[in-house]
């Protein structure tokens, strides 16, 4: 196996931290980009809003992976907390796709991170990577935060896009708040519960994303979700069977929008999302079904 230099953004986070771990492991080595003053060769400065990148950390680097961003779910979506998302992601995606632009020796490969969410409310319609954008601000943000990496296509760099769905892992994202609820038997349905959920196991997650650094003729969008979506009602009886809990309750809907405001929207809409590209290159999931990514995010 080839030892590499691989530059990750957002290695603080859920998945960029079990990527750059995964991948250290392995003998790789991983450089992080950190906002503040750097600690060592394996950190390289930058500053998306300002977009500025020190991109002579990043000589070397075979690949650039960027998966920063504020939580999607760790706040209200006030026109304040939308922006903040908004800019932590497609200035985040402007600066790193610059900078790889302007190097003389560029990475290989620029992974730039992306979500299910781009295709918006499919309903029962099973959608794949050639399926249009829908509406809405996630489906709008992701179109932006893609359309961001261009400078990278522009100077040639090999560039992917990993749609993620929703990751299933208890140590944090939307499935990580979801384990104490079930734990304490107060686990349900979210509104009729007939919605799709596309999953990914953590293990698949930081799996297919090395899958895509290393597949050569891999480029644009891949779609990071297990082979079959399961509705919201699958799963809730799915975590009930795991964690040995009752899953009678139920939130209704309207009492979720009056929770969540805006964001339930995204929470009741239905995202039935499948990985055509991800199989069709060979990609195997350890954790294909829910009850296996239950069990290993266990």
């Amino acid at each position: 196996m080839e030892r590499t230099r691989i530059a990750v953004a957002g290695a603080s986070g859920l998945i960029g931290g079990a990527l750059a771990r995964s991948l250290a492991s392995d003998g790789h080595e991983v450089v992080r980009l950190v906002r503040r003053e750097t600690r060592g060769t394996d950190e390289v400065r930058w500053d998306p809003e300002g977009q500025y990148v020190d991109t002579a950390g990043l000589a070397g680097c075979t690949a650039v992976v960027d998966l920063a961003g504020a939580g999607i779910g760790d706040h209200r979506w006030t026109d304040a907390y939308k922006k903040t998302i908004r800019d932590s992601r497609v200035l985040g995606t402007a600066a790193l796709a610059e900078a790889v632009a302007s190097m003389d020796e560029p990475p290989r490969v620029f992974v730039g991170g992306s979500a299910i969410g781009f295709y918006g409310d499919t309903g029962d319609r099973k959608v794949d990577e050639d399926a249009p954008p829908g509406d809405g601000f996630l489906a709008s943000l992701c179109v932006e935060w893609e359309e961001a990496a261009a400078p990278a296509q522009e100077a040639g760099v090999r560039t992917v896009f990993a749609r993620t769905g929703l990751v299933v892992s208890g140590e944090g994202g939307a499935w990580g708040r979801l384990f104490p609820l079930f734990k304490a038997g107060l686990g349900g349905r979210i509104g009729d519960g007939r919605q799709y959920w596309s999953f990914i196991a953590l293990h698949d997650e930081v799996a297919a994303l090395r899958h895509l650094i290393d597949t050569e003729d891999l480029s644009g969008p891949v779609n990071l979700t297990a082979p079959e979506p399961l509705t919201n009602r699958e799963v809730t009886e799915a975590m009930g069977r795991v964690l040995h809990r009752p899953t009678v309750l139920s939130v209704p809907a309207p009492v979720l929008r009056a929770a969540l405001g805006e964001m339930a929207g995204d929470v009741l809409s239905s995202q039935r999302v499948v990985p055509r590209r991800l199989l069709e290159s060979g990609f195997t999931f350890a954790f294909p079904d829910v009850e296996g990514a239950i069990r290993a995010a266990l």
